[in-house]
């Protein structure tokens, strides 16, 4: 399986420039490739390949001074740009077409094969073209390293390190659990456990909309506006560092604790529509903990699934019937065979039982589905 490894490069002055320029270069052959591939469709409808441009730029590779690998990977970014492109245009979705990236809005390059080089102290990683860069390593990188990519952060660098690494052991002895994500609560646990939500983008809007209103106000061109959009940038990056940091450490918890994580597959995209919750299903970014859990439970031997969200608000967890309540009722209450219990909670035992999941073959003891009732009973 392959793991990232992200820790903090500190570049001097002059290499510091050297990684602008490489950016910059970067962003031009995307700019370009692009145009070539848009104007022969538009004059002579022709498709323009990646071979064929791959081909074009080995001619010129030593007038731009950027190691010859990290030319071909933007060639590469631009290729699967417009295979998502086609993809969306053949399933009938909304196409998209790729962009071109504006001054500024390319923020990372990557070594695909070779051209760089981890010392072995893990104190200095080589950059070819670049030279030797004092690094951070914050915990050990395991495995066999396959690419690099250097990424900008308004004012920060890092390396991340995509490596291939043994999977853990197929199976573990704990049990499975079901979770339902909301808005009010982050999480529900089958288990009855109830993980609040942070809330992270709200906690700092005041701050937000403060940096906004100085960037506004600066003239367009001036170094007051620059400096104002970098303390924006520097605001929206602490909310983002919250926010991962956060997902990080539930998902180790989640990976830890239970051997079959069970999520919805919700459709954020139509969800984000509704504006009068869009910002607050967007601050809560399920799909960033359901990314992060899914390779740390593979790493710790378990295994994430998502499951049809159909109803799992609406059907009873104990007997199977429909109960219709709106989003304003937080209780489940059933008709049929009496059971009262937490709309979310009642939602999380019905996501559990959707999946496909079998104990392991060394006998486990695990909660029975009348003891489990019976403990998380409200009433009824």
């Amino acid at each position: 399986m392959r793991r990232s490894y992200r820790s903090r490069i500190y570049p001097n002055r002059t290499q510091v420039r050297t990684l602008l320029a490489t950016l910059e270069t970067c962003r031009r052959l995307y700019n370009n490739a692009l145009a070539e591939r848009r104007d022969a469709w538009k004059e002579k409808q022709r498709s323009v390949t990646y071979t064929h441009q791959a081909n074009a730029l080995a001619a010129g590779k030593d007038e731009l001074q950027v190691h010859s690998q990290v030319l071909q990977d933007v060639l590469r970014r631009l290729k699967k740009a417009f295979d998502a492109f086609f993809r969306r245009v053949k399933n009938g979705e909304v196409p998209g077409h790729p962009r071109f990236k504006g001054k500024g809005r390319y923020d990372s390059f990557t070594y695909p094969q070779s051209g760089f080089s981890l010392s072995e102290d893990g104190e200095h990683v080589t950059l070819s073209k670049i030279g030797s860069v004092r690094i951070k390593l914050h915990r050990p990188v395991e495995g066999a390293i396959k690419t690099l990519t250097i990424t900008r952060d308004v004012d920060q660098w890092y390396a991340v390190f995509s490596c291939e690494v043994e999977a853990g052991p197929r199976m573990n002895a704990n049990p499975s659990v079901g979770i339902d994500v909301g808005l009010k609560k982050f999480a529900t646990l089958s288990d009855g456990t109830v993980i609040d939500n942070p809330r992270v983008l709200r906690e700092s809007e005041r701050k937000i909309k403060r940096a906004q209103r100085r960037v506004s106000r600066r003239r367009k061109g001036s170094n007051r506006r620059k400096k104002a959009k970098r303390v924006l940038a520097k605001t929206h990056r602490r909310v983002r560092n919250q926010r991962r940091d956060f997902a990080h450490k539930l998902s180790r918890k989640l990976a830890d604790s239970y051997s079959t994580i069970t999520f919805e597959k919700l459709n954020i995209m139509n969800m984000v529509k509704n504006h009068h919750l869009a910002k607050s299903i967007i601050d809560a970014s399920w799909n960033q903990l359901i990314q992060f859990t899914t390779y740390k439970a593979e790493g710790a031997g378990g295994r994430v699934e998502l499951v049809d969200p159909k109803n799992t608000s609406q059907m009873c967890s104990r007997c199977g019937v429909l109960v219709k309540k709106t989003l304003s009722v937080r209780v489940h209450e059933c008709w049929n065979c009496g059971l009262t219990i937490d709309r979310d909670l009642n939602a999380a035992i019905n996501i559990q039982d959707r999946s496909g999941w079998e104990p392991p073959d060394a006998p486990v003891e695990l909660e029975t589905a009348s003891k489990r009732e019976a403990s998380l009973l409200v009433g009824g």
